[in-house]
């Protein structure tokens, strides 16, 4: 059975590596790769290793995490390391979006809800994973990250691909006002509730952002799948009610 998720537009794309992690009984702790929730780290590390072996084959030798913490910061990675990935104390501090051009080097992020977005320029070969919650979101960390894929490597937008990981879909995630009042300026993402609150498509915002920054709209793949109604496939956190299983969204450039 294939471990992984993965995008078609991404897929064909030779020298880009990708693969969106899903749960597996046939791991511990149901294939989490989570680190920071408590769980039993050599448990976790063991997971992350199968991944690991999983990319061997591609030269992927380096894989950096972030210590995620719903901001708008974007880490450029700089040279072949590893952050965040046998240790939780060596990833990458307060940040949500990954970005590097080293070949042999995976970026990966940790959601159970929160949009996922992986991004690829296949003319200038730059990769980066966002982490999207409604927070980064609200200070659109994607048009961030692409502006940094702009001015460390004179990346396009019209160029990119993009893929929108699962995540909670505007099926399962109601929201307040004090939240939908960020997305007021995006109406095609909210619809409101009998009881006053909103349900919010984080997911399609995510696409308004990417095309806004000006990613072409046939670039932009879905997939459509939400965390919460698939609980048996991927970790959902609000599905789940305070889960400590995360999956992972990785990205790299074949060496």
């Amino acid at each position: 059975m294939e471990p992984f998720f993965r995008f078609e537009n991404l897929g064909q794309q030779t020298e880009c590596l990708h693969g969106v992690t899903m749960k597996n009984a046939a791991h511990p702790l149901s294939f989490s790769m989570a680190l920071h929730t408590g769980e039993p780290k050599e448990t976790v590390v063991a997971n992350r290793k199968t991944v690991e072996r999983l990319f061997e084959k591609k030269q992927i030798c380096h894989f950096v995490l972030a210590n995620q913490t719903h901001s708008d910061h974007v880490y450029v990675v700089k040279k072949q390391e590893t952050k965040g990935w046998d240790h939780l104390e060596s990833a990458v501090s307060d940040c949500d979006a990954l970005v590097t051009n080293f070949k042999g080097v995976m970026l990966g992020i940790l959601t159970a809800d929160c949009v996922p977005v992986l991004l690829y320029d296949p003319v200038t070969e730059v990769v980066a994973a966002v982490h999207a919650g409604w927070k980064g979101t609200k200070s659109n960390i994607i048009a961030k990250t692409i502006q940094t894929m702009q001015r460390e490597f004179g990346t396009k937008p019209e160029n990119m691909i993009a893929g929108i990981a699962p995540s909670i879909g505007v099926c399962c995630y109601e929201v307040g006002e004090d939240v939908a009042s960020y997305f007021f300026d995006l109406p095609d993402t909210l619809k409101v509730k009998e009881n006053g609150k909103y349900m919010l498509d984080l997911p399609l915002a995510n696409k308004m952002q990417l095309m806004d920054a000006g990613v072409l709209q046939a670039h932009i793949e879905q997939s459509g799948i939400c965390t919460a109604c698939d609980n048996d496939t991927y970790f959902s956190y609000r599905k789940e009610q305070g889960c400590s299983g995360r999956f992972m969204s990785l990205i790299g450039l074949e060496r």
